[in-house]
C-alpha cells in the first residue's frame, strides 16, 4: 500500500505536465435537453479551446443524478472524466436518499463553482393574488384545495417550495411529475396552482404573461430577472435557497491538473458569449473569488449540512 501511495505520487506530475493528451468526458447527470445539458455544453466548447482536447459531453441519468456522479467517482483520478453536479447531486442527495451512491465530500476533488441559479414562486395566470403576502394570505385561507407541482418529489424544486410552505406556515398537496416542463403544462392548464421552478423552466412563461410570479426564491435579486423582488425583500428575512452547478473531477485527482482544469473553466465563463448565454437561460454569474477549488469544497460542505437540516425537518426521504 505505501509502494503504491509513493508509485503515485512520483507519476503525479508527470500526468500533470501531459495532461490532457486526449480527449475528455464531461459527465451531465440527467438527461438531454435540460439546464445541465445546456451549461455543460458551453463549458465542453470553451474547455476545448482552452485545452486544446476535445471534450465529450454524456448524458448519464438515474438516481437523482447519483448514477452520472457515481460513475465519476469511481473513475481514474487522471483528469479524464468530469462531471457538473448541482445542490441536488452534490448536497441534497446526501441527505434525502437512505443509501447514497458516495460521499460528495470524500470522492470528488472540487474544482469550480460554474453558475447560481435563481428558483422562483410562479402560479397560474388567474391565482387571485398580486404579490407574496396576498399569495400568502389566500393559501393559508384555502389550504385544503390548493395543490402545487414539481419536477419529481426531493427535487430541488420540490425541496424550495417544501421549505417555502414551511416558511409561510402553510400546509399544501404535493403533485409530483417526470419533469419541471410537465408541471408548467399542468399548471398552465390549470391542473395545479403553483410550484417553484428553476429560472430556465419560469422565464419564458413569465415573459409570455402566462404565470404570476411572485418572488426570487433567495436572499438577493437575480440577475436573469431584476424586476421580480426577493422572497426577502418580501418579509421572508434571510430566505435563501438559490441552486447552483459546479465541476468536479474524482478525488486523488492530481491537484496540478485540478487547478489547470480550474484555470480553463474560470477562462471560459470569462468569455462574454458564454457570459450572455448564462444570461440567457436564468443564471447567474458567480464572482471569482468564489471559483476556486477550496472555496467550491468549503461551500459544498456547507449545503450538505444546510439541506440536511431543511430536509429532516420537513420528513422527505428517498430510498
Amino acid at each position: 500500500m505505501a509502494l503504491a501511495a509513493v508509485l503515485l505520487a512520483a507519476t503525479a506530475p508527470a500526468l500533470a505536465q501531459s495532461w490532457p493528451t486526449r480527449p475528455m468526458t464531461l459527465v451531465v447527470p440527467f438527461a438531454a435537453g435540460g439546464t445541465s445539458d445546456v451549461i455543460a455544453r458551453l463549458l465542453a466548447e470553451g474547455l476545448r479551446a482552452q485545452l486544446g482536447q476535445p471534450v465529450l459531453v454524456e448524458n448519464v441519468g438515474g438516481a437523482g443524478g447519483m448514477v452520472g456522479g457515481s460513475r465519476v467517482a469511481k473513475s481514474p483520478p487522471d483528469g479524464y472524466q468530469m462531471v457538473l453536479g448541482n445542490v441536488g447531486t452534490h448536497a441534497q442527495n446526501q441527505s434525502l436518499y437512505k443509501r447514497p451512491l458516495y460521499n460528495v465530500v470524500t470522492d470528488f476533488a472540487p474544482v469550480a463553482l460554474v453558475t447560481d441559479q435563481s428558483l422562483m414562486l410562479v402560479a397560474r395566470k388567474d391565482f387571485p393574488a398580486s404579490n407574496l403576502r396576498e399569495f400568502t394570505a389566500y393559501a393559508k385561507a384555502n389550504q385544503a384545495q390548493l395543490q402545487y407541482g414539481s419536477a419529481g418529489t426531493g427535487g430541488s424544486n420540490h425541496l424550495a417550495c417544501a421549505l417555502l410552505n414551511s416558511a409561510l406556515g402553510i400546509n399544501i398537496t404535493h403533485v409530483p411529475y417526470r419533469s419541471g416542463g410537465q408541471a408548467m403544462q399542468d399548471m398552465l392548464a390549470g391542473r395545479i396552482d403553483y410550484q417553484c421552478p428553476s429560472a430556465p423552466v419560469a422565464l419564458p412563461q413569465i415573459d409570455a404573461g402566462t404565470v404570476k410570479a411572485y418572488a426570487i426564491l433567495s436572499r438577493n435579486r437575480s440577475a436573469s430577472m431584476p424586476s421580480l423582488p426577493s422572497a426577502h425583500e418580501q418579509g421572508l428575512t434571510d430566505f435563501d435557497i438559490p441552486t447552483w452547478y459546479a465541476l468536479f473531477l474524482p478525488a486523488g485527482t492530481p491537484k496540478s491538473i485540478v487547478q489547470q482544469l480550474n484555470q480553463a473553466t474560470v477562462a471560459t465563463l470569462a468569455s462574454p458569449s458564454v457570459q450572455q448565454r448564462l444570461k440567457e437561460i436564468g443564471s447567474d454569474l458567480v464572482p471569482p473569488e468564489r471559483m476556486s477549488p477550496d472555496y467550491l469544497g468549503t461551500f459544498v460542505a456547507t449545503e450538505v449540512e444546510k439541506w440536511s437540516k431543511i430536509i429532516k425537518a420537513n420528513g422527505i426521504s428517498l430510498e
